[in-house]
């Protein structure tokens, strides 16, 4: 791409009048549903977790939504658009391919990548004429690795997430991802474009920004609503200060809706009822042609490729399975079949899949106990028909079975790395259950209400035991949920039990598979407990199974770091390496300095900063490199902009304690470790350094607290003369007066 004379969000540079000649104009009237808009930039706007019925635009009263309301003036509204799946990535999928979840392959969060060369990918087939294409997401579960990366030139995914987080809690303020994108179309050169907007609003946890969080006291997930409103009001609005909201094509969407308890699911992926599927669908045309019409036929998110491709004026590719949504608002439109899956409850509950079709004014659900619903005359899905409609239910269940395609092993292996995992012990060869009778999910979906989703508000609240109580019940009520194993292990972590908890992350990976972020935390236990070689296997037959995610790749490289082997940290590094990775290149940058290489480990650090001149990890790696220097100034300056970058980062406070220490300032090391340990109560460095610089110092009382729980917790088989040397202080200190 050329460079453009004016960039598009810079709204006070010279010249921005000549914005409007950015990207295509209308190459055919407004009017029809043939209407093409030539080389119109794409905006794709996804919120997750929003149900339609909880707008103002669907008729719902209970929160106000200005902005969405300004845009759907502008749009054209989906009366009845449907997710295809209750999860974030597989609904994601079908956006981009045009196709349902049987079709694309995509068959759950975790384990299932979309073949993006064999798939007819929105991404590629825009690139070939020459869009450019950027991405902004807000959820691990969309991060690039997962499957939509590919032929995105930006993507940007990077979401912090804690080695003692929940997956739940692994997003970002959807202010923040749009700032990425308003520098992307900074930078993005004045042709066409694809721009993927994600932001996690109103995902649980619900907790709304002020004044929304007030304003829906008691009503949390409305709260959410109104905060993504404002959010996604706040990027249109600067679309149309700098002259690119008119002349785009834009489509708002949601990937899924929430349960609400509605029938007894507080969130999503478990059951298939409307609430859960039907979701908001606004597509706002180029000069806003046919502003304000609405469309009444049964739509799926999979008809967006298809619609983007014919505004384009572009071919549709056979494959797709969806229809341009301007061909939809033709009067006499047929109703379609619209098709729903879920595999996530046989894959991490134990219980059995299930499926939905949405057909004129009924619905019906397969599963073990089937259900069909006439959405007219029940809208809340209260009662079951199916006795009474036998001839609907058999004409639905017929179409369904045309659409079935049966459901693959995640992260298909060969039968040689599949006996080479049994025999380790760490990964099942016949981890995931895809054929035979299991329960049905609504007669076990108590289950998640009572343990579930009670003891993950005990977490957030950190109330480690009574999570842990209630997951070990549950692990106990249902052993082959993976999904308990998993929580019950994040808790016992928390409670410092890690023998167990490796015991139930051992469990989980048996019964799920070796998801890469729960293999990571069990290879950063087995670490930490003074098992590295326990570590390094996992990680190593992870990535033979066919799971080379960059998180494992990292865990193995700092494995190797962390065991003196850096130059074979750096060889793996290297091997795996694929375009800019500021995740990777800091932890190569660790293995560097380890390996005594450090201008390597510099220049690295540089490149980074360079690019990211807030980068707090590229910061907190620089310092502790030069405080092992000796550049003890050097090292403080560092790390306090690391802190300041991201006041999270428990390690980068830590290190600063020791350079303010070296430096003389035991008041403020004192204080910086206090600080780590509130981030990471588990954080062993900094306890030991707070107990030992604080007897010194005569804080008796804060040394006694501080090394009575090292001693406690500190795992022996790595911290043996740590623990001896604290122990002795703590005899020096005397009982407590």
């Amino acid at each position: 791409m050329s460079p453009t004379v004016c960039s598009r969000l810079g709204v006070l540079a010279a010249g921005c009048g000549l914005i409007l000649a950015c990207g295509g104009g209308a190459s055919a009237p407004v009017g029809g549903s043939g209407a093409i808009f030539a080389q119109a930039p794409v905006i794709l706007i996804s919120i997750d977790t929003l149900r339609s019925d909880r707008l103002p635009a669907y008729g719902y009263r209970g929160v106000e939504t200005p902005h969405l309301d300004a845009f759907r003036r502008d749009a054209i509204l989906y009366e009845r658009a449907y997710s295809h799946y209750p999860l974030t990535l597989p609904s994601h999928v079908s956006v981009f391919t045009g196709q349902l979840p049987p079709e694309n392959g995509v068959r759950d969060q975790f384990g299932y990548k979309l073949d993006v060369e064999a798939k007819p990918y929105l991404p590629r087939l825009l690139k070939k004429q020459g869009y450019a294409t950027g991405a902004v997401v807000s959820a691990v579960v969309l991060e690039g690795p997962a499957g939509l990366g590919p032929y995105f030139d930006f993507y940007e995914d990077d979401i912090k997430i804690g080695r003692v987080q929940s997956m739940g809690a692994a997003q970002r303020a959807g202010e923040e991802t749009l700032a990425h994108a308003t520098t992307w179309l900074q930078q993005a050169g004045s042709g066409p474009f694809l721009l993927f907007a994600h932001i996690y609003e109103p995902h649980s946890p619900y907790e709304p920004i002020e004044p929304f969080r007030t304003r829906y006291a008691g009503h949390p997930y409305d709260g959410e609503v109104a905060t993504a409103d404002a959010i996604i009001g706040r990027f249109l609005d600067q679309l149309k200060a700098v002259g690119l909201y008119d002349k785009s094509l834009i489509i708002l969407f949601s990937d899924h809706g929430e349960g609400l308890n509605e029938h007894g699911e507080q969130e999503h992926g478990v059951l298939l009822y409307r609430e859960a599927l039907q979701v908001p669908l606004l597509v706002k045309l180029p000069g806003s042609a046919r502003a304000g019409e609405t469309g009444k036929v049964a739509v799926g998110l999979f008809d967006i490729a298809p619609t983007v491709l014919s505004v384009l004026g572009l071919p549709v590719p056979p494959e797709m399975q969806g229809r341009s949504l301007l061909d939809l608002l033709a009067p006499g439109a047929p109703e379609r079949p619209i098709y729903s899956e879920t595999y996530y409850t046989r894959l991490h509950m134990g219980w059995s899949e299930l499926h939905s079709l949405f057909e004129g004014e009924h619905h019906f659900i397969q599963g073990p106990d089937p259900e069909l619903y006439d959405l007219v005359a029940d809208p809340g899905e209260t009662r079951n028909i199916l006795t009474s409609e036998r001839r609907v239910y058999a004409r639905m269940k017929g179409t369904l079975e045309s659409l079935h395609r049966p459901l693959a092993k995640p992260g298909a292996v060969d039968d040689r790395t599949s006996e080479q995992l049994a025999a380790l012990g760490y990964i099942s060869s016949a981890a995931i259950n895809t054929e035979g009778p299991l329960p049905d999910p609504k007669s076990k979906v108590r289950v998640l209400v009572d343990f579930l989703q009670k003891g993950q508000l005990h977490m957030a609240n950190r109330e480690y035991e009574e999570a842990a109580r209630l997951f070990g019940e549950l692990t106990r009520r249902e052993p082959g949920m993976p999904e308990g194993w998993t929580s019950y292990g994040l808790s016992l972590v928390h409670l410092n039990r890690l023998d167990d908890a490796i015991g139930a992350y051992q469990k989980a990976i048996e019964l799920g598979g070796p998801l890469p972020r729960l293999i990571v935390r069990l290879a950063s236990l087995y670490l930490e407990t003074g098992r590295p070689k326990d570590a390094e296997i996992v990680l190593k037959t992870t990535i033979d199974f066919g799971e080379r995610h960059p998180t494992v790749i990292r865990q193995l490289a700092v494995t190797y770091t962390e065991t003196g082997r850096s130059a074979e940290a750096i060889d793996l590094l290297a091997k795996h390496r694929q375009g800019a990775d500021t995740e990777s290149d800091n932890v190569l940058a660790v293995a560097y300095a380890r390996a005594g290489r450090n201008a390597e480990a510099v220049a690295l650090l540089d490149g980074i900063l360079g690019r990211e001149p807030g980068n707090a990890k590229a910061l907190e790696t620089y310092g502790g490199i030069a405080l092992g220097n000796g550049n003890t100034t050097r090292a403080r300056d560092l790390l306090e902009r690391a802190v300041v970058a991201d006041p999270s980062l428990s390690i980068a406070w830590n290190t600063l304690g020791v350079a303010r220490q070296f430096g003389g300032d035991t008041r403020g090391a004192l204080e910086a470790w206090q600080k780590a340990l509130e981030r990471d109560p588990r954080l062993y460095d900094a306890l030991y350094n707070l107990g030992l610089t604080a007897a010194a110092a005569g804080e008796r009382a804060l040394a006694r607290r501080s090394l009575e729980r090292y001693v406690a917790i500190a795992p022996p088989a790595r911290f043996r003369a740590e623990i001896g040397k604290a122990r002795q202080v703590l005899a020096g200190l005397g009982r407590a007066s």
